[in-house]
């Protein structure tokens, strides 16, 4: 079984700096960790390996700094990991984030199946993994709160929506974005940590991939930021009422009609 887990690296909520100029925010030199949902998908594609054997393999795109957070996902146990970086990337939004990937799945060859966490914290859309089944013309399973196997080729999902669930049941190869509720990621084992940096990490550009260059980066990206700013903030206004009580109601009364 090869398995590859897509992972995005988000900010700490203390460190999300937006560039004025281009209205994306900056990633570069920023301090981040691994999605919360895509530990869950890491988690899960471990399992499988666990059960059924085979191999996982860590895919994201990003800057340099991107590095550090697919050490932690090979510290948790995958078994290599690629990096898709270069400038001509940057900007890109979900179609253009899900067009390099699905191409870079596509250079990695028999993959069965595709694990992705429901949706980043910092975008919060949940649309790169539907870009990506749909580039790839495979079937896919969003919102998984249950995976199993019928056999080798046939995978059941349960889906957790708003008030309701669903099961569905998906011929392999397949992608599937899991929720929270699937499993419980485990620990980086001491251990894990160091031979994690004997597993290699593979860097990709725009020039090791079949791509349009149309499709990638800000030129390929339909969606643009108009406008992005911090809520401003307004301290409370208060008000000193008469001291007499019935006084005080009526000015009370007064302010509310107003």
């Amino acid at each position: 079984m090869k398995i590859v887990v897509c992972i995005k690296q988000v900010p700490k909520s203390d460190s999300v700096k937006i560039d004025p100029k281009t209205n994306n925010m900056v990633r570069d030199n920023v301090e981040g960790v691994i999605n919360p949902f895509d530990k869950n998908a890491i988690e899960e594609a471990l399992r499988i390996k666990d059960q059924l054997g085979g191999e996982v393999i860590l895919l994201s795109m990003g800057p340099d700094g991107y590095m550090s957070s697919l050490r932690d996902g090979l510290a948790m146990g995958a078994d290599r990991a690629i990096l898709l970086s270069s400038r001509a990337f940057g900007g890109a939004d979900t179609l253009a984030t899900g067009y390099p990937i699905s191409q870079a799945i596509k250079k990695i060859g028999g993959v069965d199946l595709v694990l992705l966490g429901r949706q980043s914290v910092d975008a919060d859309t949940g649309q790169v993994g539907p870009i990506v089944a749909e580039y790839l013309n495979v079937p896919q399973v969003t919102f998984a709160e249950e995976l199993r196997f019928v056999d080798e080729h046939t995978l059941y999902g349960q889906r957790l929506l708003d008030g309701a669930t669903q099961s569905v049941q998906v011929t392999l190869p397949a992608v599937v974005m899991v929720r929270s509720e699937l499993n419980t990621p485990r620990y980086e084992t001491p251990v894990n940590i160091q031979t994690s940096f004997e597993k290699p990490i593979d860097v990709w550009t725009e020039h090791d991939l079949d791509l349009d260059a149309t499709r990638i980066g800000q030129a390929g990206s339909p969606t643009t930021v108009q406008k992005v700013y911090a809520p401003k903030r307004e301290g409370r206004q208060t008000v000193q009422l008469s001291d007499d009580s019935a006084t005080a109601v009526k000015e009370l009364l007064a302010r509310i009609r107003n």
